[in-house]
């Protein structure tokens, strides 16, 4: 019987640190790294999402800088594009990491979701993206035929694009939401690490990393460059976050101090969110340094 190949898989919530794991256990195990962040995949975003692209050193990474934040990228398209990355990776005889925060974007991987590309309706997408996020998630509620539990997985985020696309979905296919998070034999024999630490500590890191964004990085300098190109203020909304926070200061609609604790916050309730996710997973095994990942990985390379 032939054996799956193996994928390493290195989650958790913002600013843990992840990628500087990832690319510590690239260096051992000779590896690459696929990313699992769903804005990580958009040009000229760099500091808002982090990137750190100057951690990676020699590692040869993939799905960062796909395409322009003009351009929807819909879990679909990343799953496909995943698959061909850590497929190319184990063909060149190194090790697959699939590294980043997106939950769903990890699920879709490493539970081969049977995820169905629809012709996108143009004319029906405009007219939802008209709706707020909670009359999306009225309707979509009353026809995503979801249990209460799984509905709240679904809609916890509030991410305006993606409960769009998932109401589109639902009103073209005339299937239930389940449909499109249906479940495929798992492709890769998997070992999946979640990196953490205290609420404090994390919070911490957050308000470290935001100044650090801010102060050194020129955060506001990125926003304004990008939307200098064309990504209007509202993409910027739609991305939320440091994203919107910062156009809503350039707009001159919130002070810089506000801006900042607004920020903030809502990182720590994203880096929550994300935690929630993260938590129903029984198969994550949770570390809190590179010497538990560095064990835990050796074992599982050798078995």
């Amino acid at each position: 019987m032939n054996k799956k190949p193996k994928l390493i898989v290195v989650l958790g919530p913002t600013a843990t640190g992840k990628t500087r794991l990832g690319v510590g256990l690239c260096v051992k195990f000779n590896g690459e790294i696929v990313s699992a962040d769903s804005r990580q995949v958009y040009k000229g975003m760099d500091v808002g999402t982090g990137k750190d692209l100057e951690e990676y050193k020699n590692i040869s990474y993939h799905l960062i800088d796909v395409v322009s934040p003009n351009v929807r990228f819909d879990l679909a398209r990343y799953q496909k594009q995943a698959f061909q990355a850590i497929d190319d990776i184990l063909l060149r005889e190194k090790q697959p990491f699939l590294i980043g925060g997106t939950g769903l974007y990890i699920q879709a991987v490493v539970d081969n979701y049977n995820l169905s590309d629809i012709d996108p309706d143009e004319k029906l997408r405009k007219k939802l993206n008209e709706l707020s996020v909670d009359q999306i998630i009225k309707r979509l509620e009353k026809i995503s035929k979801l249990s209460k539990k799984d509905f709240q997985e679904v809609a916890h985020e509030k991410n305006k694009r993606r409960l769009v696309r998932y109401l589109e979905y639902c009103l073209t296919t005339k299937k239930s939401l389940k449909n499109l998070f249906k479940k495929n034999k798992p492709k890769y024999d998997l070992l999946i690490l979640g990196l953490t630490c205290s609420k404090e500590e994390l919070n911490k890191k957050i308000d470290k990393r935001l100044l650090k964004w801010l102060n050194e990085e020129d955060l506001l300098g990125e926003v304004e460059k990008l939307h200098r190109q064309g990504v209007s203020w509202k993409r910027f909304e739609e991305f939320g976050l440091e994203y919107k926070w910062a156009s809503f200061y350039l707009q001159g609609k919130i002070g810089y101090q506000e801006m900042q604790e607004l920020i903030s916050c809502d990182i720590k309730k994203f880096a929550k969110r994300q935690m929630t996710w993260f938590k129903r997973d029984k198969r994550i095994k949770w570390i809190k340094n590179e010497k538990q990942a560095e064990k835990l990985t050796k074992e599982f390379l050798k078995s």
